[in-house]
């Protein structure tokens, strides 16, 4: 197992891109409807298997219909499903994606058994299999307390494991660096979006927010996902500043799942960070070809020749 990716599990259906938004009562025709599994665990874990990583996910679905759904989309996927729990109180998580052409995205969510996942939903004998432990989704998960996730993280590292951290903040959070203050010295590499960022630090620059993270662990790797600018990542003493590669994007659902399975394959390569940079990059921007949140990923070797001939802008920055 190279990877084990644990967090939010959910059925998600995604409609094509329509014009504009119906009128109340109005009927509006899509294209197409697409339904999966979904989640940053499951994304994440979708794209790495895209790339020829083995792995698995921990998470928890609800006895009903769309957890079914869910196991057995992730079975289809060639992803080792065991770690998958089964609520008895809440049903599966839900989202709806609604894409508006030149708008971005619109959701509708049911947290459903999301709630109900905690640690002791973790069979920690899994990660003895893997390399690394991927965790997205923190901060969505209200059974997660920041103490709870440093144990995990800290046994990881016990196990030799690399750590990697993304998190989900909804609007209205209360999330502070106090969130991710105990888990920040167990973490390799954390991967906030500006959004994101700006929450937890309360600055709008990525170069500082970057600072401020670092302090934390000032071993760990930031990178501050930017959307359609680029990337801030900043790295021990270097700080580097990536455009984005240019696509034609049909849904950018899931794109910073994709960076992140992208950066992973990175870190298990041992690469150079730069190299690592225009390979997520490119993952990242492949995703968004193609509604759903994997179809469009790259696989392994077509990533390495999109970036071999493509050309992306990294500057360090002082």
């Amino acid at each position: 197992m190279d990877v084990v990716c644990l967090g939010i599990l959910i059925a998600d259906i995604f409609a094509s891109p329509i014009p504009r938004l119906p009128e109340a009562g109005e009927l509006a025709l899509v294209d197409r409807y697409l339904m999966s599994a979904g989640g940053c665990a499951v994304n994440t874990a979708a794209c790495l298997r895209r790339l020829g990583r083995k792995v698995a996910v921990i998470g928890k679905t609800g006895q009903d219909l769309l957890g079914d759904f869910v196991v057995k989309d992730l079975t289809r996927l060639g992803i080792d499903a065991s770690g998958v729990r089964r609520s008895a109180v809440h049903a599966t998580s839900l989202t709806y994606i609604l894409n508006v052409k030149g708008q971005d995205r619109r959701y509708l969510h049911a947290v459903g058994a999301n709630s109900d996942f905690s640690l002791t939903d973790v069979d920690l004998s899994m990660l003895s299999r893997a390399r690394v432990l991927y965790v997205g989704g923190y901060l969505v998960m209200p059974r997660w307390e920041p103490d709870d996730l440093a144990s995990l993280f800290r046994e990881a590292k016990r196990q030799g494991l690399m750590t990697v951290l993304d998190v989900v903040i909804g609007a209205g959070s209360p999330a502070s660096l106090a969130s991710i203050e105990p888990v920040l010295p167990y973490t390799d590499l954390f991967l906030p979006n500006n959004d994101e960022a700006q929450t937890l630090t309360g600055r709008d620059d990525p170069l500082s927010q970057a600072e401020i993270l670092s302090r934390l662990n000032p071993s760990c790797t930031i990178a501050i996902t930017l959307g359609r600018e680029g990337v801030l990542v900043r790295s021990k003493d270097r700080v580097f500043r990536a455009g984005a590669y240019a696509v034609e994007s049909v849904d950018e659902s899931g794109a910073g799942d994709a960076f992140a399975a992208g950066f992973i394959i990175g870190l298990i390569e041992q690469w150079p960070l730069e190299q690592t940079l225009r390979f997520a990059s490119a993952v990242g921007a492949s995703c968004t070809r193609a509604l759903g949140c994997t179809e469009g990923v790259l696989h392994f070797d077509a990533a390495l020749a999109f970036v071999a001939q493509n050309p992306l802008k990294i500057a360090r920055l002082g």
